[in-house]
């Protein structure tokens, strides 16, 4: 299944949508166990990887069949589910990789020194100096950039040690991914909820952090991340086309987020709306 994005195919692909720490067992085969990765194929077959969650190590063997080793790397953040599975890509241990690094460093100078800090002993086994792929970075806090035919448009996420979300543009489509993102706490350096509806408005798919239910959301505010049902009133206020609950939290279980999903789509039948909604399945295309 190929999803349209504007006059030719573009291919979406989520690797991993939970939060937090990976998980595995029958309660969780539906919708994944892996962290968050998201593969993006532009209209020029341009691949760009956002994040490097547990969810990086199954596509980076996809592409070992793949003709192509140039790649684009946007990362949201450096909290460790977004990027340990960095050192499991194996395009990186070999010649001929080329991989173009984006993101906003904050507390260090550069994306690469993010990545390099995470394989260092006693806690990783290989050394940074080991990876063979010729590695570029770019620092994106704030303005618009460009990859190929894809127009890229950050945001500053509400989350702790600050985060980017990202707007993809191509031939008049766009695709929000606002992951981490507490939408009705302000974080520093984050951006105020009706930042985030002028952001997402009119998108033909928004994906979003849902991690939490209101009950839970009473022990874990300031955390970071989002109630489902407030993530689904911005989909609403922005007036977005399709939907998607993202980060699923490490304990929710398939029948728990098919419940979920159910309640978005009642919450928006009952106001007389048309948006579509799922929540992330990882392994799967996203259509839109």
């Amino acid at each position: 299944m190929h999803a349209a994005f504007g006059r030719l195919d573009v291919k979406i692909i989520c690797w991993g949508a939970r939060g937090s720490i990976a998980v595995s067992g029958k309660e969780y085969v539906k919708y994944g166990g892996d962290t968050t990765c998201i593969e993006i194929r532009s209209k020029q077959n341009d691949i760009i990887i956002v994040d490097a969650g547990t969810g990086m190590r199954r596509l980076g063997n996809k592409l070992l069949t793949d003709e192509k080793r140039s790649y684009s790397f946007l990362l949201t953040h450096a909290h460790w589910d977004h990027l340990i599975g960095f050192p499991f890509f194996k395009p990186i241990y070999m010649k001929g990789s080329k991989i173009s690094m984006y993101g906003c460093p904050y507390a260090v100078d550069s994306v690469r020194t993010l990545i390099a800090q995470s394989m260092v002993a006693p806690y990783f086994p290989v050394d940074f100096g080991m990876i063979q792929a010729e590695l570029t970075t770019q620092s994106v806090c704030s303005d618009r950039f460009q990859i190929g035919s894809v127009t890229i448009e950050p945001i500053q996420l509400n989350h702790p040690n600050q985060g980017l979300g990202y707007k993809f543009i191509e031939d008049g489509k766009s695709f929000v991914f606002l992951t981490d993102n507490e939408l009705t706490l302000k974080h520093k350096g984050g951006a105020e909820y009706q930042e985030y509806v002028r952001f997402s408005e009119g998108a033909d798919l928004l994906i979003h952090d849902a991690e939490y239910t209101e009950a839970q959301y009473k022990m874990t505010k300031g955390w970071g991340h989002s109630v489902y049902t407030d993530a689904l009133r911005l989909a609403q206020n922005a007036q977005v086309k399709r939907f998607g609950l993202f980060l699923h939290n490490q304990d929710r279980t398939d029948k728990e987020l098919d419940t979920m999903v159910e309640d978005c789509r009642g919450i928006v039948a009952q106001e007389g709306g048309t948006m579509k909604i799922f929540a992330a399945q990882a392994g799967k295309e996203i259509a839109f």
